[in-house]
């Protein structure tokens, strides 16, 4: 089957090498220069709204992906129709808006901390009285990774975060001392066959992933997490890999975010699990039976963020994978997969590369 995908950045990269293992071939679309995944498919170097590049990749596909988010939502609509497109266009509108996506957890009575929109700078001063402070304030649209974020820790910094972010659609989140954060990522057929993976426990540093690890181990969240995800994935008719985000707060979950994607946080299922994110996410737009997504054992992973060191690169520990990407400060560059055969090893694995990363 010929799979054409929307971005070729790592992610890209790891679904076309899933995607060698199923007798597929991947074609890309993105306009950077060097794209991780050309190493393992052609690239149309072209920006992702052209119109004349949508047509000729879906001339040449079977059926349409992509892996991330901020893909322009006409470009999905325009090939919508003449090429089924998956996970569906109406999922990742969800997700690009984070108003869209509250009302959304909100009327699947998905608990999440409470929000205000803001449009203008009389918003922002209701949000600080109404949720209290500190509070978070982000962009409504395009922020990831820790970008397009400001915490207001009090009313001295009303103006500043009005400074910075003002001038276009925003929300204000309640802040919320959370005991830890968690992942729940779950796959859908076609067919509608549902398969969720273990829960992984996560580690951010400056708002972006530094470490997952998985299984958790607390039976009831990560049945109440799972109860969440599938019904996302009823609701929005969903094909293909959904990661939801979540707080844990003493013995609740709440809602963070969702990416209608694969996701950093499963990358340790290449390694770690019977079928990783990418096949099992391959196989729903293919329409092929999911495959297991049970454990090999404890997993974990940790991003290499800005460069890879040499101390890294010299470890005989864990399994490396280098994006092949230019070091850039803020870049994702590769990450480290470690398994092991209980939570304590894995642990002390992952303290051994963290170590060499902070050194």
């Amino acid at each position: 089957m010929r799979i054409g995908i929307l971005g070729a950045g790592q992610l890209g990269q790891m679904l076309g090498f899933a995607a060698r293992d199923l007798n597929a071939q991947c074609h890309f679309l993105d306009p950077s220069e060097n794209p991780p995944a050309a190493e393992c498919g052609e690239v149309m170097q072209r920006a992702f709204d052209d119109p004349a590049a949508l047509a000729e990749l879906a001339e040449a596909c079977d059926v349409i992906t992509y892996e991330f988010e901020n893909v322009p939502i006409d470009a999905l609509l325009h090939l919508d129709g003449k090429v089924p497109v998956y996970p569906p266009p109406a999922a990742l509108q969800h997700s690009q808006d984070r108003l869209r996506e509250k009302k959304l957890f909100a009327a699947l009575d998905i608990p999440l901390p409470d929000y205000h929109a803001i449009d203008t700078r009389k918003d922002l001063d209701a949000a600080a009285q109404i949720l209290g402070l500190p509070m978070i304030v982000k962009t409504r649209r395009l922020g990831y990774d820790g970008k397009g974020q400001f915490v207001v820790n009090d009313r001295s910094d009303v103006d500043a975060a009005w400074n910075e972010l003002g001038g276009r659609p925003l929300i204000a989140e309640q802040w919320v001392s959370f005991d830890f954060e968690v992942s729940c990522i779950g796959v859908r057929s076609i067919n509608g066959d549902v398969a969720i993976y273990p829960l992984c426990h996560n580690v951010h540093v400056g708002g972006i992933l530094r470490t997952s690890k998985s299984p958790v181990d607390a039976p009831a969240l990560s049945t109440v997490a799972s109860g969440y995800v599938r019904r996302l994935l009823q609701q929005l008719d969903y094909v293909g890999v959904l990661t939801l985000e979540l707080f844990v707060v003493g013995d609740e979950l709440l809602a963070n975010e969702f990416a209608p994607r694969v996701h950093n946080s499963g990358h340790w299922s290449i390694e770690g699990s019977k079928t990783s994110q990418f096949e099992n996410h391959l196989r729903a737009v293919m329409n092929l039976p999911l495959g297991s997504t049970a454990s090999c054992g404890h997993a974990g992973m940790v991003n290499l963020i800005g460069e890879i060191p040499q101390t890294v690169r010299a470890l005989d520990v864990g399994v490396l994978h280098d994006y092949g990407k230019m070091p850039k400060p803020g870049r994702k560059l590769g990450h480290v997969t470690v398994i092991a055969d209980s939570a304590n090893r894995r642990d002390a694995l992952v303290e051994i590369i963290d170590n060499c990363i902070t050194e």
